[in-house]
């Protein structure tokens, strides 16, 4: 599993800069003023910092942009990175700092002259966040990032304040790890022996294994593994900080889809190893809410299947039975995520009795048609839940859009044979799927859908992740639960 950067925070000491090892970096705003640490690194780099915060390109910098200073005169370090940041920066601004600084530093040691910034959580949040590397089958998985020292003013009030911020990293990585991992390595048995191990901090996980899902009638999510050798399991993890009904947070877990007898294209197929990125997301969030000791009272579900062609796999034309009683023409094999999703909405419903749901899957490639890597996809039966959500995936710069809902996309689920088909054709085929999952939601239950297929993993960089898996949902989620389910003090 991929650890976060090791920080540790001290109190500052200026004369310890000029022996510094690797890079250090401090902080200017864009007039140029230098603070104490900014003037101490000026003098022992005999006025070159000053200078290169006076040339007219330093105005014209954005916030979180860096000038390097190669080899200083006078110290040790191989650079000092000096960073244009406002000494009250936004969120986005100090998490953009501290990935460009991750990006710089690679694994080289970096002292940071945090003295007395205010969102140093966040930049330290966005440090972490784009260290990822995921290493764990390389032969060669090169050295670990060397720790980052933090001098500030008050280093254990500092690194209290930090603790939350790099619990969500460590959720984010947790969702990044799982997303990553080949078939081979994450088969079912390995994702529910991965969630087991949170009980170490706290959270309670049962493990369902076929039999017993058999006996509470989940037909529909059965029928999507019947092809695999995989057993089948449905992961329930309870995170009990608060008080009240618990938000029940639903996971898509398919560790990977051939398409079953809809066998899909070979090209790409590869890809496939993230479609348990709802699951992963979950994960992720229950070990952030876990690491932070969060006062929510919160519970993760998460479906585990294989979908294999193969002698006993579902066949297009059959017809299964959901945990709720309706039944399913399965039209197509490849339409398997949503086959999982309503069978543990059922569930939740029916055992957890939550006070409202949300549900992740890398669920359609309409979704990415619609909306490609920028947003997922949004669907809800309430207004005032949707933009909750919205809203805290916008105060985290998680792209997500809303998404229409209504009976002309529902009509196009009718089967001549069965309750409901499995898709409606290949237009909306993003609103379909919705339209299917709103089918096993009761209506006094406040609901959202995630289609995180664009978001979930990605073939470039991004600004805080590498390529691959983003861990796209934990900070969103976890600002849903800090604002909306969290139990107050006071």
């Amino acid at each position: 599993m991929t650890d976060l950067r090791e920080i540790t925070f001290a109190e500052t000491d200026l004369d310890a800069l000029k022996d510094a090892e690797g890079r250090v970096a401090v902080f200017v705003n864009g007039a140029g003023q230098l603070g104490r640490g900014a003037r101490r690194l000026n003098r022992l780099t005999k006025g070159a910092l000053a200078r290169a915060v006076a040339d007219e390109g330093w105005e014209a910098k954005a916030a979180g942009d860096v000038v390097t200073l190669a080899y200083p005169v006078g110290m040790e370090a191989e650079a000092v990175d000096v960073v244009r940041l406002e000494r009250r920066p936004t969120v986005a601004e100090a998490r953009k700092a501290g990935a460009t600084l991750a990006r710089i530093a690679g694994g080289s040691p970096l002292t940071i002259l945090g003295e007395t910034l205010p969102r140093l959580p966040q930049l330290l949040l966005g440090l972490s966040l784009r260290g990822y590397a995921f290493t764990d089958h390389k032969s060669d998985k090169g050295k670990a990032p060397a720790p980052a020292h933090v001098f500030c003013s008050k280093p254990d009030e500092t690194e209290a304040a930090c603790k939350e911020a790099l619990a969500l990293a460590e959720g984010v990585f947790f969702t990044r790890d799982l997303v990553n991992e080949p078939a081979n390595v994450l088969t079912t048995t390995e994702f529910a022996d991965r969630l087991v191990a949170l009980r170490d901090l706290g959270v309670e996980v049962e493990v369902i294994e076929e039999d017993r899902l058999a006996e509470l009638g989940m037909n529909a999510m059965l029928c999507v593994g019947q092809g695999s050798s995989a057993p089948t399991k449905m992961v329930v993890m309870r995170w009990n900080g608060g008080s009240g009904d618990p938000l029940a947070l639903v996971g898509k877990g398919v560790v990977f889809d051939s398409g079953g007898i809809s066998l899909k294209p070979s090209v790409g197929m590869e890809d496939m190893t993230m479609d348990m990125g709802g699951a992963g997301v979950v994960s992720g969030v229950m070990k952030a809410l876990a690491q932070r000791k969060a006062k929510a009272n919160v519970v993760g579900l998460v479906g585990l299947v294989e979908n294999m062609p193969s002698g006993e796999a579902v066949r297009p034309g059959d017809v299964v039975r959901s945990m709720k009683g309706d039944t399913i023409e399965v039209i197509n094999t490849d339409a398997e995520g949503r086959l999982v999703l309503c069978d543990v909405l059922w569930y939740a419903q029916e055992h957890v009795k939550p006070a409202a749901m949300v549900d992740l899957a890398t669920l359609t490639g309409a979704c990415v048609v619609a909306l490609g890597h920028e947003n997922a996809a949004v669907f809800s039966n309430d207004d005032g839940f949707a933009e909750a959500f919205l809203k805290s995936a916008g105060s985290e710069d998680e792209g997500a859009w809303r998404m229409p809902m209504g009976k002309a996309y529902d009509d196009m689920l009718k089967s001549p044979i069965a309750d409901m088909k499995n898709i409606g054709g290949r237009p909306a085929g993003s609103i379909t799927a919705a339209q299917f999952l709103r089918r096993f939601v009761r209506d006094d239950m406040p609901w959202i859908h995630l289609d995180i297929a664009g978001v979930a993993s990605r073939k470039t960089d991004g600004p805080f992740a590498p390529k691959g898996a983003t861990g796209w949902g934990v900070l969103a989620l976890d600002r849903l639960v800090r604002d909306r389910f969290e139990t107050k003090e006071g």
